[in-house]
């Protein structure tokens, strides 16, 4: 089980682990508290669904926001970025994105943007998963962010 590793990987890290949720409401810290004993090293998690909720528990600018959109690498790496201010965590992990239905031809359904905050940095990236149904494309992003968290843990 994925989750399992990632608690595993922070423990030998020495880390506790946040994270920053849009699109999919919470599912990260659902599917790492699904674990037994994950309250050692799981921290906190942040649902900021609507743009206030990004800026008043994150610190998300709203420059940033009328600039970019709220989904865009640079409200990702805010997001990453304000959980780690935020918490006792090590290392964050933050999703945002359009899981559908609908988007835009700029911000088509299926786009996620990613963050992974830790002391030393944070990284951003987006994948675009398509319009696969919101319910698949939240379960992928679940994935695809304890993967990171995983890769991040180990590097």
């Amino acid at each position: 089980m994925l989750a399992a590793e990632v608690l595993q990987a922070a423990r030998d890290r020495r880390v506790r682990i946040a994270t920053a949720e849009s699109c999919t409401g919470g599912l990260i810290a659902a599917a790492l508290t699904e674990v037994p004993g994950s309250s050692d090293a799981f921290d906190r998690g942040f649902v900021t669904y609507s743009n206030a909720a990004k800026i008043q528990m994150l610190g998300i600018t709203q420059a940033v926001l009328d600039d970019h959109g709220a989904v865009s690498e640079q409200i990702a790496a805010q997001m990453a970025s304000g959980a780690l201010r935020h918490s006792d965590a090590g290392i964050a992990v933050s999703v945002t994105g359009i899981a559908g239905p609908g988007g835009s031809e700029h911000k088509p359904e299926g786009r996620v943007c990613f963050g992974v905050a830790q002391p030393f940095g944070t990284v951003t990236h987006t994948v675009e998963f398509g319009a696969i149904g919101r319910h698949r494309v939240r379960a992928a992003t679940v994935e695809h962010a304890l993967q990171l968290l995983l890769d991040a843990l180990t590097a």
